[in-house]
């Protein structure tokens, strides 16, 4: 057995913490990009457009969250607060608001109605405030500034009950003669610690990133476990001249390879920071009429949420309401399409009661047939000596298959690099799948065929290799 270097030993010890591993569970969820835009068939106002434009006259937070719902998500992100400084809650900081529009004569609250609908739904609910404001006249000024937006947080954390996401873009479209405003990033985070400490801090956060692209593909492989510099660039300016690793001069979100052994070998600080796959169900991320037959097909959507859930991420995806306040139709046929097509592709775990068998195991509380236990806390685990291990999923009988599902126990590390998933076919093992990483959950697609007996080889892990999750559709 050779020797494991001492900095995939470290790799091997990053773990999530449990707001980590709740959101990632949460696996596909909604954005709701919805404000002044929505009024001026624009995606950036510039701050100055007139708030009775805002007049939802048949504003249903319980439609957004009932569509959600049958559309197979688990919550919904709202842009509470986008880059133009309106408000859809009537802020106590600013008159820039929903309290200034003529909707429900100033006395509405879109945050309060979809928080209300969310819980209805049970769904999670989540806020998004934009660091970068256009209408707001401290911007630029520096403390004034983050004080204004620090306090504009609080209302948000204290006044619509629980988080599970606080979402920060670092979008600032200002130019080189624009307001240069430093953010208080770590003041910012300290408030959601205090105030809503189940809530993961994403994009610019130190609790998930952005994948990279908002076309709705992950890496072949998205390591949870990272580089600390691919977090905050503000935040970790100051670490980097302490006992850590100097960060690249160039720090690139697009990078194909963010965490294998090459990644991280000169890094001594590593951490755990999964991705989130960002995409709109239309081209924009406001509602446009004139996209109204540009929505995204189901196949398609099918193919973001495979690469996406099925390649260890979560799946946000953007559906922006009308002026009226309501989903247009035809994302709405969309969703519900989607919702009825993972319902069918999700419908039975063929493997549930089966019996696993493996060739190495750490202890017989760890043996294979664990792989298939419900309780989370119950997994395979290869001792520590994990190249080569099987693992045998013997169904009972003959079905037809066209997808396994897998998952590592996250809580301790994310350990398999490679891994070849077999199918017994005519009494021989014939390769279906050949993959890096699994993390959370790896969904294998094949043609689907008739089939007893499944296997899986874990080719290469760094100190051990687990699999809590061993599902067959």
């Amino acid at each position: 057995m050779a020797k494991t270097p001492e900095f995939v030993k470290y790799a091997a010890s990053i773990v999530p913490s449990e707001r980590q591993i709740k959101w990632q569970e949460t696996e596909f969820y909604a954005f709701i990009h919805y404000g002044i835009n929505t009024y001026t068939d624009s995606e950036w106002g510039n701050g100055n457009e007139d708030p009775e434009l805002f007049y939802p006259e048949k504003l249903d937070c319980r439609q957004w969250a009932k569509l959600c719902k049958l559309a197979g998500m688990k919550g919904l992100i709202l842009t509470a607060k986008h880059h133009d400084g309106f408000c859809l809650w009537p802020s106590a900081y600013t008159d820039y608001s929903v309290r200034s529009s003529k909707w429900k004569d100033g006395n509405g609250d879109v945050v309060a109605e979809c928080a209300e609908a969310c819980r209805e739904f049970g769904l999670k609910f989540g806020v998004y405030l934009s660091p970068w404001d256009r209408h707001e006249e401290t911007y630029g000024t520096g403390d004034a500034y983050n004080k204004y937006f620090k306090n504009q947080l609080r209302e948000l954390l204290t006044a619509y009950g629980e988080l599970f996401c606080v979402w920060f873009d670092g979008a600032c479209g200002e130019g080189a003669n624009g307001k240069k405003q430093v953010y208080d990033w770590e003041g910012y985070y300290k408030l959601i610690r205090e105030l809503q400490p189940n809530a993961t801090i994403n994009i610019s956060g130190p609790d998930v990133r952005w994948c990279g692209n908002e076309a709705g593909i992950c890496r072949k492989s998205e390591w949870s476990v990272v580089p600390y510099y691919h977090s905050n660039a503000e935040l970790i300016a100051s670490a980097s001249q302490q006992n850590v690793s100097k960060p690249p001069k160039k720090i690139n979100p697009t990078d194909l390879d963010l965490g294998s052994r090459k990644a991280i070998k000169k890094c001594n600080k590593l951490i755990w920071y999964p991705a989130e796959v960002d995409v709109s169900i239309r081209k924009g991320w406001f509602y446009h009429a004139s996209e109204d037959y540009s929505v995204k097909p189901l196949s398609k959507l099918m193919d973001i949420y495979y690469n996406s859930v099925g390649a260890n991420a979560c799946f946000l995806l953007n559906i922006p309401p009308m002026p009226d306040g309501k989903i247009n139709d035809k994302d709405v046929e969309t969703l519900l399409s989607m919702g009825a097509q993972l319902e069918i592709d999700f419908n039975e775990n063929l493997a549930e009661g089966s019996i696993i068998t493996d060739n190495k195991h750490l202890d017989e509380e760890h043996c294979g047939q664990m792989a298939l236990s419900s309780d989370p806390e119950e997994y395979w685990h290869s001792g520590d000596d994990p190249d080569g291990a099987e693992l045998i999923l013997d169904l009972g009988d003959e079905y037809d298959i066209d997808k396994i599902v897998l998952g590592e126990h996250i809580r301790t590390g994310q350990q398999i690099e490679k891994f070849s998933l077999y199918a017994q076919l005519d009494g021989k093992w014939k390769r279906i799948a050949k993959e890096t990483v699994i993390g959370y959950k790896r969904i294998c697609r094949f043609k689907e065929i008739r089939v007893r007996y499944f296997k899986l080889v874990i080719e290469k892990a760094r100190c051990f290799a687990t699999i809590s999750k061993f599902e067959a559709y």
